[in-house]
């Protein structure tokens, strides 16, 4: 199983988290999608020259979202990450739509303007404070976001909280997602080197295209 990857970037981390999860070795194909190059042999794959790109025996899956149900499903020991019950799953699936729709779209629409040497507008900002309210809200009703254990939509919510580093964002008023985030990280017990690894990846893109910011 080959991942088209680039652990700096919030969706590759939730592949790579659910594959961690699942003990699921992939060949790691390190992808930059800033060099031409580099996008035009990853086209040859998917057409849409997006990372994550997972291939499993010629079967080429790209969206994190996708791969990581599809690994659930294929190679989980159990559903315990992407629950079968049609109530529990129902509240993974919202908690997933709410992340690409709501809270991740937002974090990452304030790291783009930084990128484009802009800075993020209040409309943005508060659309962003108004997201990570709703988060609060969620990991407040029970211990993880969609269930009483770790599934899928705290792995890919994880990864959005993770991303506000880029914009250094003080989370004091929010101790519940927090309190959430020790939770979940502590389920990964080598989460400290891959958020290492994270910071490393992001510090050296910033580094290579985006000097004018700090990190």
């Amino acid at each position: 199983m080959e991942l088209y990857s680039d652990i700096a970037s919030p969706p590759c981390q939730n592949v790579l988290l659910v594959a961690k999860r699942l003990g699921i070795k992939l060949n790691i194909k390190e992808t930059d999608i800033m060099n031409a190059g580099v996008v035009a042999e990853l086209t040859k794959v998917n057409p849409q020259h997006t990372i994550p790109t997972f291939v499993d025996d010629g079967h080429v899956i790209w969206e994190s979202y996708a791969i990581a149900i599809y690994l659930v499903e294929k190679y989980g020991q159990d559903d315990a990450l992407y629950p079968k019950d049609p109530k529990v799953r129902s509240v993974v699936n919202q908690r997933l739509f709410f992340d690409i729709g709501t809270l991740y779209k937002n974090v990452l629409a304030n790291i783009n303007m930084l990128i484009e040497k802009q800075q993020p507008s209040a409309e943005m900002q508060k659309k962003l404070e108004q997201a990570l309210d709703l988060t609060e809200k969620f990991v407040a009703e029970r211990s993880y976001i969609a269930a009483d254990h770790l599934t899928l939509a705290d792995i890919f919510v994880l990864s959005s909280i993770t991303a506000l580093e880029w914009l250094r964002y003080d989370l004091e008023r929010y101790p519940g997602i927090r309190a959430w985030y020790g939770r979940v990280t502590a389920e990964f017990p080598d989460h400290a080197d891959f958020l290492k690894e994270i910071r490393e990846a992001t510090k050296q893109f910033i580094v290579t295209y985006c000097p004018h910011l700090e990190y």
